[in-house]
C-alpha cells in the first residue's frame, strides 16, 4: 500500500467538502489503484487527508490524469496557505486498517527517533489484539521516510473514544505505551476529525 498525506489550512470546511464530493462523483470512478480516503477538517480549520493507493506507481499515474489536475487546480484555491504533501511508500496497518464505518478519526503526526524499534513495537501491539479498546476499529500509519509519520486511528464514536482514553492500562500495555512515547522526538500533534469524510471505491 502507498499513502499520500495532505494537510493545509482552510477558511470554509463546507466548500472543501463540496470539492471532495465532486472528486468522488466525477474523478474517483477513474482513479487508478485508489483504495480509499480518510479526510476531514478540524475545529481550527486544518484539513487533513490520507489517500490510500495500491502502490506509488498507481498514485503517480492518478496524479498525472488531466481530470485530477483540473480538480486540484480548482480545489487548491480553497486553502489559505501552503499545502503539505507526504508520499509514504511504507504503510503499517493496525487491525482492519482504514474503515469507512468510523464515527470519529484521530490523526496523529509526529517524529520517531528509532524507527526500527518502533516497527518492533507495532508488531507487539498488533499481537495484543483489541480487547482492551473495542472502540478502536483500526488504524493506518504512514511513514514519511525521514522519521516522520502520520497515524489515522479509527473509532466507533468520539464519545466511546474519550471514555476509552480514561481506562487504566494493564501494566504490560502501559509499559509498552511509555516506551513508544519515549521514542518520539517531541510531543505528537493530534488532529480530531469529528465528522470524518470516509470513502472507498464504489
Amino acid at each position: 500500500m502507498f499513502v499520500q498525506v495532505i494537510k493545509g489550512q482552510v477558511s470554509d470546511a463546507a466548500d472543501v467538502q463540496a470539492a471532495w464530493n465532486r472528486w468522488l462523483d466525477e474523478t474517483a470512478p477513474g482513479a487508478i489503484g485508489w483504495l480509499g480516503t480518510t479526510a476531514g477538517v478540524t475545529d481550527d480549520g486544518t484539513f487533513v487527508a490520507l489517500a490510500r493507493f495500491e502502490s506509488d506507481e498507481a498514485a503517480r499515474r492518478n496524479s498525472e490524469r488531466s481530470e485530477q489536475d483540473q480538480w486540484w487546480r480548482e480545489t487548491a484555491k480553497l486553502y489559505t496557505g501552503d499545502v503539505t504533501f507526504h508520499d509514504c511508500p511504507e504503510v503499517v496497518q493496525m487491525g482492519s486498517g482504514g474503515s469507512d464505518d468510523a464515527g470519529f478519526v484521530q490523526v496523529i503526526e509526529g517524529r520517531i527517533r528509532d524507527i526500527e524499534r518502533w516497527r518492533q513495537m507495532s508488531e507487539r501491539w498488533e499481537s495484543m489484539g483489541n480487547d482492551f479498546r473495542p472502540d478502536v476499529i483500526g488504524g493506518v500509519v504512514a511513514l514519511h521516510g525521514d522519521g516522520g509519520y502520520t497515524n489515522a486511528v479509527y473509532f466507533t464514536s468520539e464519545a466511546e473514544a474519550r471514555e476509552g482514553e480514561q481506562k487504566d492500562m494493564p501494566p504490560e500495555m502501559k509499559a509498552m505505551w511509555e516506551e513508544e512515547m519515549s521514542l518520539h522526538e517531541a510531543e505528537p500533534t493530534y488532529f480530531d476529525l469529528r465528522k470524518p469524510w470516509l470513502a472507498s471505491p464504489r
